[in-house]
């Protein structure tokens, strides 16, 4: 059963059930994936040895969040 199908299908249902489904397809997309935080965790190391080496310059946090 393709992806169109599965909509069809979920589009007969009644409002209360459409809506358990699209939370939980909701909450399926916001479960942690350790491989990306392992990723993430890796950049921002990487990021800081470049940094403390001089190779990258820092931006200080009142210019980022200056309103203009």
């Amino acid at each position: 059963m393709g992806s169109k199908d599965v909509l069809e299908q979920a589009l007969k249902l009644k409002p209360d059930e459409r809506f358990m489904v699209v939370e939980g397809l909701i909450k399926s997309l916001d479960e942690p994936d350790s491989s990306l935080d392992a990723i993430w965790a890796d950049e921002a190391e990487k990021r800081l040895r470049a940094y403390r080496a001089g190779k990258l310059e820092g931006i200080p946090m009142e210019e980022i969040f200056k309103e203009e």
